[in-house]
């Protein structure tokens, strides 16, 4: 495995790679690798030859008052565990070589990047899209892969692909879960045991929407029952719990074949995402 913040030096690695016969994989993330990252590598590995994991906390994805700081940044965990995964490169640039002095274009998805996560974090999703496009021209991978658990994310990658026409296949991985059912996150770590006690009423929450939805409610008793529930469970403070359209976001009403629920909520000081696709 090769770990280099060059760009030239990864732009080779790649060239090489490819003229060996290789497709190119990659996998995005800021870092403090868990299981839920490994197994974005493991599925990536099952379609191309060649796989780079990108490991950079991206300052223009946090907000004021946002936990960039305080981010964990354990790098050498995270080599060794790419390494285990039989990652063929790591690239581990700094800020200004992906932010040059005097950088100032952005990509931007439009709609969807104004609802939900959107109206909590504004400029969030268009550091993601930048940061993700940059990625892109610097590797050109046939398969890029990324998790189910930041599903909004997923569907602007998914926007930002079609309508830039980058000649890439982007694939969706399941949310990895403790046994208890908590969402695996990097933020996880910043939980005390009893806040990561509380933070079960997401998934739980979840389960119940599921349930209801399988029973036949409709949208806004599901959507009610959501929000009373995760208002109620102690120690969290919920900022939205929804059913949307699974590819818009938009509101939906009758009864769809299929939808998303989604949430986010404070549990401490640890703000949380999750999602669960529901079906009639």
């Amino acid at each position: 495995m090769e770990v280099t913040g060059d760009v030239a030096r990864l732009r080779e690695l790649v060239r090489s790679a490819r003229q060996q016969g290789c497709r190119i994989g990659c996998v995005p993330t800021m870092g403090a690798l868990h299981e839920g990252h490994l197994s974005l590598m493991r599925e990536c590995r099952k379609h191309v030859g060649y796989t780079v994991v990108w490991i950079f906390v991206n300052p223009t994805q946090f907000g004021p008052g946002e936990d960039l700081d305080k981010y964990p940044r354990p790098l050498e965990a995270d080599l060794a565990a790419c390494r285990a995964e039989q990652v063929d490169c790591v690239f581990t640039p700094d800020v200004a070589t992906v932010y040059p002095p005097g950088a100032q274009t952005w990509v931007t998805v439009e709609e969807l990047s104004k609802v939900l996560e959107g109206e909590h974090r504004p400029h969030h999703f268009r550091g993601v899209t930048t940061i993700v496009a940059k990625l892109f021209n610097l590797i050109l991978p046939d398969v890029a892969v990324f998790g189910a658990k930041d599903y909004q994310q997923q569907l602007l990658i998914r926007q930002m692909v079609r309508d830039l026409d980058f000649p890439i296949e982007i694939i969706t991985a399941p949310t990895v879960r403790e046994a208890d059912g908590l969402a695996l996150s990097s933020r996880n770590a910043y939980l005390s045991a009893d806040e990561r006690q509380a933070a079960l009423a997401l998934s739980r929450g979840l389960s119940l929407a599921e349930e209801a939805w399988k029973r036949g409610e409709d949208v806004a008793a599901v959507e009610q029952m959501l929000q009373t529930f995760l208002t109620n469970s102690p120690g969290v403070q919920l900022q939205y719990g929804v059913i949307r359209n699974p590819e818009t976001l938009q509101p939906i009403t009758g009864r769809p074949a299929s939808a998303v629920v989604l949430l986010a909520a404070y549990v401490g000081q640890t703000r949380l995402i999750d999602n669960r696709m529901i079906h009639s």
